[in-house]
């Protein structure tokens, strides 16, 4: 089982985080360091002379484009491993996991590390209010726990009883609320915020099919192995 965890992960992740790595620099990164330009006063949105919407911006940085790639693929390794884990745990009850069941699985991660948390605390360019980096960690977490949870019931749960607790688990952290700022301010234009927030949304949903899918292969074969 440990072998199986280990190398469906480490493939599956590996793999997924250079597909993360490659749409982040053809459509994440160039809205970032456009923000970046706001933020440190290059450009000026607010009260000021209209400015291009598709500004030059710098070429690439090895050091820095080569540690983003270097970055998402550990962070899509560390993502698989609890993935491939739960798949590993649903397998033991019975569950099948294939290329396509993968998918599936992948579209739940996708939706309790990305969808979920978005939906009240969405991805913030630089430059905007925000509220204690600590409060949000925390909401963030706590976010991605309860709608993991209530997943699995809703996938897995047998009874009335389990969905309506799947139900609550998904209301309850918006309803209790992401913390915001108390004052909203920023020099970066709500055009290029929106725009940021979508665009991460939607690799966020690319990478977790493919992650799913890939993770689910190859642990269909070294099952096949086995």
């Amino acid at each position: 089982m440990f072998q199986k965890i280990l190398t469906s992960a480490l493939f599956a992740g590996f793999c997924a985080g250079l597909i993360a790595a490659a749409l982040q620099f053809m459509f994440v990164q160039p809205v970032l360091l456009h923000a970046e330009l706001y933020e440190g006063g290059d450009l000026v949105h607010f009260g000021a002379d209209a400015v291009s919407a598709h500004p030059e911006l710098p070429g690439f940085d090895l050091l820095r484009d080569g540690l983003s790639i270097l970055f998402s693929a550990l962070i899509y390794v560390g993502y698989a491993f609890i993935l491939v884990a739960a798949m590993g745990m649903a397998a033991e009850r019975g569950a099948d996991i294939n290329a396509r069941t993968g998918l599936l699985w992948g579209l739940g991660g996708f939706i309790a590390f990305h969808f979920a948390p978005g939906f009240s605390l969405p991805p913030e360019v630089p430059g905007v209010a925000a509220a204690d980096v600590g409060e949000r960690q925390l909401w963030w977490w706590g976010t991605v726990a309860a709608t993991a949870i209530a997943l699995a019931l809703i996938a897995f749960g047998k009874s009335p009883i389990a969905w309506v607790a799947a139900v609550v688990l998904l209301l309850t952290p918006h309803v209790i609320g992401a913390p915001h700022p108390d004052t909203l301010a920023g020099s970066v234009p709500p055009e290029i915020a929106s725009l940021f927030a979508s665009r991460a949304l939607g690799v966020g949903l690319a990478v977790w099919s493919v992650l799913g899918l890939l993770a689910g292969y190859f642990w269909q074969k070294e099952s096949a192995e086995a």
